[in-house]
Order: structure tokens, then sequence, then C-alpha cells
């Protein structure tokens, strides 16, 4: 990210000439995706499903549940500095992830709704929710005397493109987790209330509400699958280039079996569980790990929990789930956390970029290892994992 996204109101912030944090795979990223293919889908099979979840949006149980009260009032100034460094950095990551699904769920909603009018409603709604989120956080960093440039992000941050299954997938599996993350947090801190560093806390529990309504969307938005994104096209796309041709037909009608194959669905199933739960845990333990500490959590337990949590929920959609309760599971994770802090040491060196690369090259390929082997470990069967959840 771009050290001018975020411009100090206060001149005295004791965050000023903070530096933010630089764009990697452990950062939010923006996303964009096939709009074309997602106005044709059909939702014919859970279409009734999909329906009584809108029904949920249009109520807007929480349109009065952000609102700032008079605990804000002082609550930054409160913190020791290295607290606060390390909840803006929070705020910034957070502000900068709920932003970034406004981004996408208005696109889509602005896209579709001419052809796909249901599903172009959801995800106006949900955009509703995200905006409200952000904005509600942004709001809690002007207390530090800093402030988000959204405008800015808009218009400079990198988007990635993902085809719309990939979407269904990766944000199924992120708003159920940040579902647990929230509500992790909640309940400790109503039992730990020492640990509650500002009053942001105070409206995680509805907060994670929306997350699970956001989820349960994108459930039944799966559960549709089977007729999803039938339509096909002479058109394919191949670095930011389109071309047209009628063989280009049996390129999508293949690709479409593919994806529709049991075989595939677990395959990518599993991808997209490591990728997610893998993200969370090596930020978590690697740079986030000290914020955990300010709100008395044991980050390697918390995330554990989540990770937990999550697999289990994921049960009721996928075909198959990681074996989170292998022994080697979050020991290979911990291993990956481990290379990451002989990563930074390198950086810190002042060496040749080429002796850096010969340096880094060795804990590349561990961290490859690890995770292929984590691909790899045996998954557990959906229906065999725990029935009570289906």
């Amino acid at each position: 990210m771009s050290k001018s996204t975020i411009e100090p109101k206060n001149k005295k912030s004791v965050n000023r000439g903070k530096e933010i944090a630089k764009d990697t795979i452990l950062t939010p990223n923006f996303y964009t995706t096939d709009f074309e293919a997602m106005e044709k889908m059909d939702l014919s099979i859970n279409e009734d499903e999909l329906e009584a979840i809108c029904e949920e949006f249009r109520k807007d149980y929480n349109r009065h549940h952000f609102v700032r009260n008079k605990e804000f009032e002082g609550a930054a100034d409160k913190l020791d500095p290295e607290t606060r460094e390390l909840f803006v950095d929070f705020l910034e990551g957070s502000c900068t992830s709920e932003f970034s699904g406004f981004l996408l769920y208005k696109e889509l909603s602005k896209r579709i709704k001419d052809k796909n009018p249901l599903l172009a409603e959801c995800f106006a709604h949900m955009a509703r929710d995200e905006a409200r989120h952000a904005g509600f956080l942004n709001k809690s960093m002007n207390d530090f005397g800093l402030q988000l440039d959204l405008g800015f992000l808009t218009a400079n941050k990198d988007y990635t493109y993902f085809p719309p299954r990939s979407i269904f997938y990766a944000t199924y599996i992120s708003e159920k987790i940040g579902y647990w993350r929230y509500i992790a947090i909640f309940r400790h801190l109503e039992k730990n209330p020492e640990g509650k560093i500002f009053p942001l806390f105070n409206f995680f529990e509805n907060w994670c509400q929306d997350e699970n309504r956001h989820g349960d969307f994108f459930d039944a938005l799966m559960k549709a699958q089977p007729r999803t994104v039938k339509s096909l096209s002479n058109k394919i796309t191949i670095g930011g280039s389109t071309f047209t041709h009628p063989l280009f037909d049996y390129f999508h009608r293949f690709r479409y079996f593919l994806n529709n194959h049991p075989l595939v669905s677990k395959l990518w199933s599993r991808f997209f569980l490591l990728a997610v739960f893998a993200t969370m845990y090596i930020r978590d333990q690697g740079t986030k790990k000290d914020f955990y500490s300010a709100l008395g959590l044991d980050a390697r337990e918390y995330d554990q929990f989540v990770i937990n949590k999550t697999n289990e929920t994921s049960a009721r959609v996928f075909p198959v789930v990681l074996n989170v309760f292998h022994d080697s599971f979050y020991r290979r994770l911990d291993s990956i956390v481990e290379n990451g802090k002989r990563l930074a040491e390198i950086d810190k060196k002042d060496n040749q970029n080429l002796n850096k690369v010969l340096s880094k090259l060795p804990i590349f390929i561990s961290n490859g290892y690890q995770l292929l082997r984590l691909y790899l470990l045996k998954p557990l069967d959906s229906k065999d994992y725990q029935p009570s959840i289906r």
C-alpha cells in the first residue's frame, strides 16, 4: 500500500510518519471477475433460498447499530504508543478489506442488475454492509489523527481477476472466517473486559452477524452451481485482449465440464481452504501476534480455534475439508512462520539483491514444500466430518 493512502490529520499524532504496509499476498487485495458470466447465471435450482436470504438483507438488522457513542471520546489517547500503533495497523487492514468487498459487490450489483436482478439486489445489500463497516473503521482511524483515503485506493490499487467460481469459494470462506474471528474476540473480551483497548470491539457481535449472512448467501449461491455460468461464449480473453472464434465455444464447454466434475470441486475446496487458512495464520503469527497479545489473546490458540470452526462450517458446503486435526497441520504452518522470520532477517541485511535472492531461494522452496504437503494431506469427507452440522 502506498504511503499516501493515509494522511495525518493531526501532526502531533504518535503515528505521524508511520510506515504503511506494502502490498503482499498477506495484505487485503481488490478483486474483479467475469461480469458477463455472472449476469447469465441460472439460479432457478436454489432461487427460493436466495430470495429468503435477500429478504433478510432487506430488513437490514444493523442499520441503527453502527452509531458511535461517548465511549469513543478520548479513547485513543488512553493507549500507549506501542498498543496504539498495533491497533492502527489492525484498523488499516480491516478497513481496506471491508472496502475491497464493497467495491466488488457494488460493481457486481451495477453490472448485472438488468439481466439478473435478484443476484444484483443481494450484492447491493452486501455492498451496503461492507461500506458501513469500512466507514465505521475509518472513523475510528480518525480518532488517531489518521484517515484511509478510500478514493485513492479505488483508483490506484491493483485489481486481481478471479473467475466467478473462485470468487464464490474464496469469498464464502473469507466471510465465514470473518464471523469466527469477530465472535471469538467479542466473547473473549466479554469475559476479559480489561483487554478491551478500544470501544470498537463492543460492536463485534452484531458486526459478525453481517459476515455470517454474507457467507450464507454464497452458500446458497454455490448450491446453484450445477447450472451456474453454463451460458457459453465464442469469446476468450487473454492478457486483457478479447478474441472471438467459434472454436472457443468448445473450450468453454470443456471448462464447464471440468468445473462441475466432483473431483475438481474437491481439489478446489482444499485449495481455497488452505489458501485462506495459511494466509491468516502466517500473518497473525508473524506481524499481528503482538496485537492479539494486547487484547489478552494467545494468537496461536485464537487462530487454531478460528480455523477449526471455519473448517467445520465449510463442511456444510464443500464436499471435503482439511484435516486440521492431523499432527502435521499446524506444525507445517509454524515452519512457514519461522521461515518468514528468516526472510525478514535477510531483508534487514545490507546485501546486494543477487545475494538476497540466493539466500531466500531455499526458504521459498521450503515454504512451497510445506504448502504442498499440507495440500496433499488426506482431506476429511464432509458428510462424515460432523453429521450434526448437516
